[in-house]
């Protein structure tokens, strides 16, 4: 990917406009926002932040996640809670002052609000993260040397990067990973979220994540520009979640795989956000729509996604069709 085509990737990116959103139309309870944080690494192409979740959590322990989280009140913007919540989870400053001379983050959009199983209405923020030019002070700048490596994974198990243009494609794009890294990077398959007819079709593709390349220990970011099959060294306690024993290749534990997997909500909107940035559809079977705007609406218009979820509260077959009949 050259650098050009990344540059054009950042202006689509700067460009798009999302559509009226139900987020704000949820109660505080009911809103959070992930960031999207993009970086060019040393040849130019954009990668992607992402965190393997802790095992101690309540929701989606051990899983491959985007930082992001619930919003504190409800004058904070998404991205203001995007921000706030990547502090805290992996030690990313929120003021560009605090960041390494030179660089900044940019906040470039935002996509359609998606509904999380746990009803939470999630809105993604894209930020890019601008390397300075050479300067006497820093005459190679390099944002996976310079910062990645310095920020902490305060709530997560690990933080680790990988190809942003990737997620539109089917395999490896690089040679060395292919040969070197076992396993799939795309596998994907189809389901129907609580059996409804007006958004079982298309269903959300998950994928399987590379592997970051040149991990040094699961508390420190990959490098960009190495490959290393080897899964490194935790320098915390062994992570265990609850998954079953077939979703990873060494059952039991996420962190010492030979790739991270990014599947469900996360990996649909890496793709929607790829998709976006680079005008490409991807080479498998995906959602020709963005988030889930129309399924929040209509829940909303049934009253659900209230500010307090009653115990036993999830959405069943029959509240998805009693929502599909809801006048828009």
């Amino acid at each position: 990917m050259a650098r050009t085509e990344t540059q054009r990737a950042i202006a689509n990116l700067r460009a798009f406009t999302s559509p009226p959103t139900n987020y704000y139309k949820c109660p505080l309870t009911r809103r959070a926002a992930v960031l999207i944080l993009l970086f060019a690494d040393k040849k130019g192409d954009l990668r992607v932040v992402l965190t393997i979740r802790s095992a101690g959590l309540k929701n989606y322990a051990g899983q491959a996640a985007l930082p992001g989280g619930k919003a504190d009140t409800l004058e904070e913007t998404p991205f203001m809670t995007a921000r706030r919540e990547a502090f805290e989870e992996i030690g990313l400053a929120m003021d560009d002052r605090q960041l390494p001379a030179g660089y900044e983050v940019e906040h470039l959009t935002e996509l359609p609000s998606n509904l999380a199983m746990t009803e939470l209405g999630v809105r993604p923020c894209i930020a890019y993260l601008k390397t300075p030019p050479p300067s006497p002070r820093n005459r190679d700048p390099d944002a996976a040397r310079d910062l990645l490596p310095k920020l902490d994974p305060k709530e997560v198990a690990a933080v680790f990067t990988a190809p942003f243009y990737n997620f539109l494609r089917d395999k490896d794009l690089d040679s060395q990973t292919r040969k070197t890294v076992p396993g799939e990077w795309y596998k994907g398959s189809w389901h129907s979220w609580h059996e409804t007819a007006w958004h079982s079709k298309p269903r959300p593709a998950r994928r399987a994540d590379e592997r970051p390349p040149g991990t040094s220990g699961a508390n420190t970011p990959a490098e960009s520009g190495k490959e290393k099959d080897s899964p490194g060294k935790s320098s915390q306690s062994t992570l265990q979640p609850s998954l079953p024993r077939s979703f990873y290749s060494i059952a039991g534990d996420a962190l010492h795989q030979p790739r991270y997997r990014v599947f469900g909500m996360t990996a649909r909107i890496l793709v929607d956000a790829a998709r976006v940035a680079y005008g490409e559809e991807p080479e498998y079977e995906h959602n020709s729509h963005f988030g889930d705007e129309e399924m929040m609406d209509r829940l909303l218009k049934i009253g659900r996604l209230g500010p307090k979820r009653k115990d036993g509260e999830i959405l069943t077959r029959d509240v998805m069709m009693e929502a599909a009949k809801a006048k828009m």
